[in-house]
């Protein structure tokens, strides 16, 4: 069958750092070049590996092929090829390649190589096949430099539906029950905006995290408007449940009791498990009744689809190839799109190890050359490697973050697991606090005084936990038990809170109250009890047992929470005392750190 083959030149006037995010973002480019969503179909192969096939419809066309995944060198090439069973056309491949020019601009190559399955085949190519490709992608080449350049806002042009009167209606309502809340921080006019104006592929699947740094925003604040935004009815709330090898989203449900215990990826061919801190993210989409998003995908592999991934290249069976690539230091993971195995690794100034693929494995070998990655199948498969940052969850509002902070457990009460389930958490800070003579109090002033003075104590204390992005887990007579997702914002409570005792006991202008207080970190498991979203293990026991070792008005640390750098860095203004004790239900002695109260008595003591 003849093949037609035509290639695109674009000069940029931005250099390919700048160019790539937008032409190398496939899903963004269909879109906007109004090609049509389509359903993929996953299916697992003997081998271990995982086929791709699509069904859409194009005009007057029903289109069914098999996708081939996308290969790429990040900011360099990418290529992507289709095989079709049904229509037209019979194969098609798009290649883009990206180079600095001697102007500080770039230019891009985009070559199209297709071959007919019909007559009607021959005469779409010999005719209005490439010209239609050249017209519409010349305009959005222009685009993507004009954006690169900072002159417009988004990459394409893509149109987007006119809100019905009834949406708009509702809008308004929605918008106003939102003014009202104080978690709308001035965003809720900004999101509204945003969801009815932005392309499909930004409302699959919301991430407040992207939106934070997108719009210049406090990261909690950008969340707490994302959480009022569901429950007054602007957005729609997802549990998504991702796979640890690709990081998709192959199962969604509204709420934790529907969580699974685990899942499995099509796209991996693995089974994996529930896990709070890696692979289970909220993420949100526009109300139905504002703006329904229809279900599909534009493009299901792709360089920005996966900004995490580097390098995705395939390798043929027993394949050992030089590629081209230059990525900066940071923490890597070599791995294939097929099961198997995986390693990491940490790049420094020197090159990248080789990367080694075995059926079973993936290993790293000796420093390949500046400026390459050396890989080697040893497989009798072909097999496509994977070369990505380990620093995914900039963006994804994992369940161990968003559990940790007040506005979900004041909003969302009712987001529980099932009663026995329980999921295991990597690391949580808890803040442990309790008044000291409690007892005391209640004889010397009475019941309704004493009662009085302690639920003012409490609202102290929640305010400065959720300041500092906890929540408050639960009360326990006179104690408090805090959770935070980061260490440092645990310390930045207790600090504040042993602070700002003083200016409570002025404020409340009678009996002065001192706190205990303990802070310390590990792991734990989330589970239900008492109808409330709790941490259960030995983490929890340690926080506790660390405040009764607290004298009043000190704080005790843990070594784990010490040995924390960001804690570490916060600590330095303060001197710390070593401590050690044996507590009840812990074997050996344990080893901890005062600060005492004294250092919280003069406004120098070096308030974080």
């Amino acid at each position: 069958m003849q093949r037609y083959t035509k290639t695109y030149v674009w000069n940029f006037t931005e250099p390919p750092e700048a160019i790539w995010p937008a032409m190398a973002d496939t899903a963004r480019f269909n879109e906007a070049a109004g090609l049509p969503k389509h359903v993929i179909e996953e299916v697992p192969q003997d081998d271990g590996s995982v086929r791709f096939f699509s069904t859409a419809r194009k005009g007057p066309f029903q289109i069914d092929w098999e996708e081939i995944p996308v290969e790429w060198v990040d900011g360099q090439w990418f290529r992507h090829d289709r095989i079709f069973s049904r229509g037209p056309i019979g194969t098609l491949s798009a290649t883009f390649r990206l180079e600095p020019d001697n102007a500080g601009g770039a230019i891009g190559h985009y070559t199209l190589v297709a071959t007919p399955a019909n007559f009607l085949g021959v005469l779409l190519l010999k005719t209005v096949f490439f010209g239609g490709f050249e017209k519409s992608f010349t305009t959005m080449s222009a685009s993507a430099d004009t954006w690169a350049a900072g002159r417009r806002e988004t990459p394409f042009d893509i149109p987007v539906p006119e809100l019905t009167s009834n949406a708009e209606n509702r809008l308004d309502r929605v918008l106003a029950r939102i003014t009202e809340s104080p978690n709308e921080h001035g965003l809720a006019r900004r999101l509204a905006d945003w969801i009815t104006t932005a392309p499909e592929v930004d409302l699959i699947r919301i991430r407040p995290l992207t939106l934070a740094r997108k719009w210049g925003t406090p990261e909690r604040e950008t969340i707490e408007m994302c959480l009022q935004a569901v429950t007054d009815g602007l957005l729609g709330l997802n549990w998504d449940l991702l796979c640890p090898r690709c990081r998709g989203a192959k199962l969604s449900v509204a709420t934790l009791d529907q969580l699974p215990e685990g899942a499995h990826c099509g796209s991996c061919n693995i089974d994996y498990d529930t896990d709070f801190s890696r692979n289970v993210e909220m993420t949100f989409q526009p109300d139905p009744a504002i703006r329904e998003i229809p279900s599909g995908e534009f493009c299901l592999f792709g360089p920005m689809s996966t900004p995490h991934v580097k390098v995705q290249v395939a390798l043929a069976s027993n394949e050992e190839r030089d590629i081209p690539a230059s990525l900066p230091p940071g923490d890597y993971r070599i791995r294939t799109l097929e099961a198997g195995g995986e390693a990491d690794f940490t790049v420094d100034d020197g090159g990248f190890p080789t990367a080694i693929i075995a059926t079973e494995s993936v290993t790293t070998g000796d420093i390949a050359p500046a400026g390459v990655i050396r890989a080697v199948n040893r497989s009798p498969q072909k097999r496509t490697m994977i070369v990505e940052s380990r620093d995914w969850v900039r963006d994804a509002l994992t369940a161990e973050r968003v559990t940790t902070l007040q506005t979900f457990r004041d909003l969302f009460s009712d987001q529980l697991l099932r009663p026995g389930d329980q999921v295991g958490v990597s690391q949580v800070t808890l803040m442990f606090t309790d008044l000291r003579g409690s007892t005391a109090l209640y004889e010397r002033v009475g019941d309704a005084a004493a009662y009085s003075l302690v639920r003012e104590h409490f609202a102290f204390l929640a305010r400065v936990v959720r300041q500092c992005n906890g929540s408050v887990v639960k009360t326990i007579g006179d104690a408090v038990m805090a959770a935070f997702n980061d260490p440092a914002d645990a310390i930045h409570a207790a600090v504040q809170v042993q602070q700002g005792v003083i200016g409570f006991n002025t404020d409340t202008a009678g009996e002065d109250i001192v706190i205990k207080l303990g802070v310390h970190c590990g792991p734990c498991i989330a589970v239900t009890l008492s109808e409330r979203f709790d941490y259960f293990g030995s983490t929890i026991n340690m926080a506790a047992r660390l405040q009764g070792e607290s004298e009043g008005g000190d704080i005790v640390l843990s070594q784990a929470i010490v040995g924390d750098p960001a804690v570490a860095e916060i600590l330095t203004p303060f001197t710390l005392e070593p401590a050690r004790s044996h507590f009840k239900g812990f074997e050996a002695p344990v080893s901890f750190f005062r600060l005492p109260a004294a250092a919280f008595l003069t406004t120098e003591s070096g308030s974080p």
